[in-house]
């Protein structure tokens, strides 16, 4: 896999830089050098948005907690997504009640509009300065069957799990979105953006302010069972801890190889282009919706916060590549939809792991004593830290951790330990379809 960047000192020649454009707004954390504590009731092992809002809940009700992220805090896909937020489910209505039934299916379902309404409320409730805004989403058909399957289950959703949309077709696409690109869309009004690293910042903070202690760069190189619960042995030493929380997602690693032989790290590669004359923004991008469309090898971008800039994201790769050869793919798929572009530049360039699963669904549960929430599928803004408060309320015992995830088992796939030799082959696969449905 390609190595990750650490931060802006990662920037050498020529260029876009190489690290989130997120991050000239957000510093990383200061290091915390203190010594570990030798013990603590509660131990999370990630410090993203999953881990920091299960801290969140047990630091809040008393329980000494600690987080441990090999890397600065933040460091993975909680500062490095596209700050997109929707309702999370990627499995259809249909195809859950296939798989578990009409009760869980309808279960399942309701916790994509759960985490949906959960981030807004957190947001509010916390005042987390983060650029939150419910802005509205457009999903491109990408052709004309596209168009069709896109808008034939329109409706036809059973009360609780409504979807308000609003149908686009290419004749008033330029309304929407100034490409001729997609075979019209849909709008999901409820659907918002933020901006990825504020709000990492901001749940950061208040773990800190309710007493938890969020070390980075400690990586958790051992986890055992002992008397009353764990002992965790780190680059710092060993803590021992009652209970411990694995918010690792697409950077879990051979600590926990159940967990790990059941995501798929996929790296996600985005781009931030130069500040935009405004009249091209208003003219490519007349409202500040989050876009996304209907490709398997999908491309997903928006107008940054203060509408200079278009932060553009997808997979251009059928193998993890380095970001300096993404950034002029990334481009010229932006071009592609977007003629007016050409010539505009790129200022950053960066990538980081989501992590998929067998069934294209989140998990969250406790496996040998540990719990565990992960595997977003790329749709983890919302849900990562929707699941980790839940999480975090399990720890504690309280009905309210309770999810339509609970008791679904996570699959795996023999012959796979985490790392997805078979990605080359998938996403050529799926390129290759959508090319043909084009």
């Amino acid at each position: 896999m390609a190595a990750v960047t650490t931060g802006r000192a990662d920037h050498r020649g020529p260029g876009p830089a190489a690290y989130p454009y997120w991050w000239d707004h957000v510093a990383p954390p200061a290091a915390d050098e203190a010594p570990l504590p030798t013990a603590v009731d509660v131990l999370v092992v990630g410090a993203g948005y999953t881990g920091l809002c299960a801290a969140l809940v047990t630091a809040r009700a008393g329980r000494s907690t600690l987080v441990l992220d090999a890397e600065h805090s933040g460091f993975g896909c909680s500062t490095r997504n596209g700050g997109q937020i929707s309702t999370s489910i990627k499995p259809d209505y249909d195809e859950l009640c296939r798989r578990y039934g009409r009760e869980r299916g309808y279960a399942v379902a309701r916790e994509g509009h759960n985490a949906l309404e959960w981030i807004q409320g957190f947001v509010a409730d916390e005042a987390i300065d983060c650029d939150f805004a419910v802005v509205g989403r457009f999903h491109g058909a990408h052709s004309r069957s596209a168009f069709e399957q896109l808008t034939a289950g329109i409706g036809k959703r059973p009360e609780g799990l409504e979807i308000p949309c609003e149908v686009v077709s290419r004749s008033e696409q330029h309304r929407v979105l100034g490409t001729d690109a997609y075979h019209g869309g849909v709008i999901y009004p409820r659907h918002a953006s933020l901006h990825p690293a504020k709000f990492h910042r901001g749940i950061h903070d208040r773990v800190c302010a309710a007493g938890g202690r969020v070390v980075g760069c400690c990586a958790v190189t051992g986890i055992t069972r002992a008397p009353g619960g764990f002992v965790v042995t780190t680059a710092r030493g060993m803590v021992k801890a009652r209970d411990v929380v694995i918010a690792s997602n697409g950077y879990t690693a051979r600590v926990t190889p159940y967990l790990r032989r059941r995501v798929i790290p996929i790296g996600s590669y985005v781009i931030a282009t130069e500040p935009l004359p405004a009249g091209v923004m208003d003219r490519i991008m007349p409202t500040d919706r989050i876009v996304s469309d209907t490709r398997k090898v999908v491309y997903y971008y928006r107008p940054s916060p203060d509408r200079t800039r278009i932060v553009f994201g997808g997979r251009v790769s059928a193998s993890e590549t380095d970001t300096r050869v993404s950034a002029p793919r990334l481009q010229a798929a932006m071009t592609a939809l977007f003629p007016e572009l050409a010539g505009t530049a790129v200022s950053h360039s960066w990538m980081g792991f989501v992590a998929y699963t067998f069934d294209t669904l989140a998990h969250t549960g406790v496996h040998d004593g540990m719990h565990y929430a992960m595997g977003y599928c790329g749709s983890g803004v919302s849900m990562a830290g929707y699941l980790g408060t839940r999480t975090g309320q399990k720890v504690l015992g309280l009905a309210e951790g309770r999810t339509g995830f609970d008791a679904i088992e996570m699959p795996t796939r023999p012959l796979y330990r985490g790392r997805p030799w078979f990605l080359p082959a998938a996403v050529a696969w799926y390129r290759w379809r959508d090319r043909l449905s084009a």
